[in-house]
């Protein structure tokens, strides 16, 4: 069977799914791989690495003749519509909100697998590509907030006085905020942490953060290890408690996410006009509708603060791995060689349904959406018969 690895279509995404490195553990497997000539250049991995790995080199994939397409961002309908039946995807596929694409998975009665599904459990920890690229996120987060900060993250103690070190508040302590907090330590900063999940306390402290407690008398663990969304008064009482270290905070660092939801409202307008000017915000969230409001994708944004005509630096991010490609790659196509090759068997690529891994990340498969809530979302709506006579 042929795994094929495009270059990804979208500008300003630089990861691939396959290094060289993950290309050996495919072919050791028993399967072929062609990929497309500078498929992994703007990641850092040259053809010629490829092709000493063992791929075949194409000037253009042909996806109509690949039995497995390995992708980062979700296929294009177009895309899909040019896979041969009874192929195999693997790669992000975003189902909550790319629904043409599931549509056209389903129609094209392609196999799909979505990274996003991955169980997490013990067993699919090297397939989770959430987790690893989220590690990625939480580290390049904290080096741009060093860069716009105009202060030093650590103490320092010099003959010309003494410099405090900056206080980072995080909010959100998934991997993505545990991997900022262990990176604003490892700099020197004091860093604040706030999750509303309760088994959080001990990793933020393990992480050499203090956690922050705050009174709403509510549980708020959701499954998977995620977040459930708060009720509209609990989100009230939230903001009003976090205030203070608002105010406090030199940097804040926004990762909340709750999966397959718009992201959760943390930081307002009102809660930011008391903080000191020259300080950070970045929200890590800023494509799902943002931690904070007013941050915008991709770009900066200056919010006036006090009455001295200060502002603060309100960060956007957006495809952040994309910032880091050659380990975000590295680690991404690790996920998929990991779970593809749970599924050869005799050379061949065979899904075995009764695995929790492999149902669990399976998108679509002969002509059925099996994602459950994927495939709630998108059933006709019933009528409900009234105006019938």
């Amino acid at each position: 069977m042929i795994v094929g690895v495009p270059k990804e279509p979208i500008s300003g995404e630089n990861r691939v799914a396959a290094t060289p490195e993950s290309v050996k553990q495919l072919i050791n497997a028993g399967l072929k791989v062609t990929v497309q000539k500078g498929a992994g250049v703007a990641a850092g991995y040259a053809d010629d690495a490829y092709k000493e790995a063992g791929a075949t080199l194409a000037p253009t994939l042909n996806v109509g003749s690949v039995d497995v397409l390995a992708h980062v961002r979700p296929l294009a309908p177009a895309t899909i519509k040019k896979l041969k039946k009874g192929a195999i995807t693997i790669g992000l596929g975003s189902p909550a909100s790319e629904t043409a694409a599931v549509k056209a998975l389903r129609d094209q009665k392609v196999t799909s697998f979505a990274l996003e599904l991955v169980p997490r459990i013990s067993r699919a920890q090297s397939m989770d590509a959430l987790t690893s690229q989220a590690l990625v996120a939480g580290y390049r987060c904290v080096l741009e907030a060093a860069m716009r900060l105009p202060r030093f993250f650590p103490l320092y103690m010099t003959a010309a006085g003494t410099v405090p070190p900056a206080t980072v508040l995080v909010l959100g302590a998934g991997v993505a905020g545990l991997q900022a907090i262990a990176t604003a330590k490892r700099l020197g900063a004091k860093v604040n942490a706030y999750d509303v999940r309760s088994a959080s306390a001990d990793e933020v402290r393990s992480m050499g953060g203090t956690f922050i407690e705050l009174d709403l008398d509510v549980a708020a663990d959701g499954a998977g290890g995620y977040a459930k969304e708060l009720a509209a008064d609990r989100v009230k009482r939230q903001q009003e408690l976090l205030t203070p270290y608002v105010t406090a905070a030199d940097v804040i660092i926004t990762t909340a996410a709750i999966p397959g939801r718009p992201a959760p409202r943390l930081i307002t307008a009102k809660m930011m006009k008391d903080m000191k000017p020259g300080s950070v915000i970045i929200d890590l969230a800023a494509e799902t509708g943002g931690n904070v409001e007013g941050s915008k994708p991709g770009s900066d944004v200056l919010v006036k603060v006090g009455k001295s005509g200060g502002s603060v630096t309100l960060v956007g991010m957006k495809d952040v791995p994309s910032a880091m490609a050659y380990d975000a790659s590295r680690l991404y196509a690790k996920n998929i060689s990991n779970l593809l090759e749970l599924m050869v068997k005799a050379k061949k690529v065979q899904p075995d349904f009764e695995d929790e891994v492999v149902a669990g990340a399976c998108l679509t498969h002969a002509g059925e959406i099996r994602h459950q809530p994927t495939a709630e979302a998108l059933a006709p709506a019933k009528s409900s018969g009234k105006g019938k006579k």
